[in-house]
């Protein structure tokens, strides 16, 4: 009873953790991503391409031969794998630039220079002195 007690809490601890909601919400938010980025190229991007090249690219299929009596032919899908291959090149690309954009702002933020060893002794010796002069005023 008090190994499960002590693995409810383990996993309580970990389920709420900041980092595994985060993910969680990346998930979400990435499978919502993909469903967008699957419509655009889907609905919009494929068929303009389509009509530019004059092929619709839905219906472009290979059928192969049958072997050995199957009953159904197998086809070839290219344009269903050419949908996939732009869907992945916007969402290679999106996600491209949200990690350079990233890269660059914590690049920012690091390059603000430390206040050098010296000037912080000195800072905080003159404190120190400051303080004492304080308390000897007082006194």
């Amino acid at each position: 009873m008090m190994n499960l007690k002590k693995f409810l809490n383990e996993f309580r601890t970990f389920a709420i953790k900041g980092n595994m909601i985060d993910m969680t919400v990346g998930v979400i938010v990435g499978g919502a991503f993909t469903a967008l980025v699957t419509s655009i190229v889907t609905n919009i991007a494929t068929p303009l391409l389509g009509v530019l090249i004059g092929v619709d690219f839905k219906e472009w299929e290979i059928v192969l031969p049958r072997f050995y009596g199957n009953a159904e032919p197998s086809v070839l899908s290219i344009g269903l794998f050419l949908n996939s291959l732009v869907s992945f090149v916007i969402i290679a690309f999106v996600l491209f630039v949200f990690v350079r954009t990233l890269n660059r702002f914590r690049n920012k933020q690091a390059d603000t220079p430390a206040a050098p060893k010296q000037e912080v002794l000195l800072t905080e010796i003159r404190d120190l002195l400051k303080t004492l002069a304080e308390k000897k005023d007082r006194e």
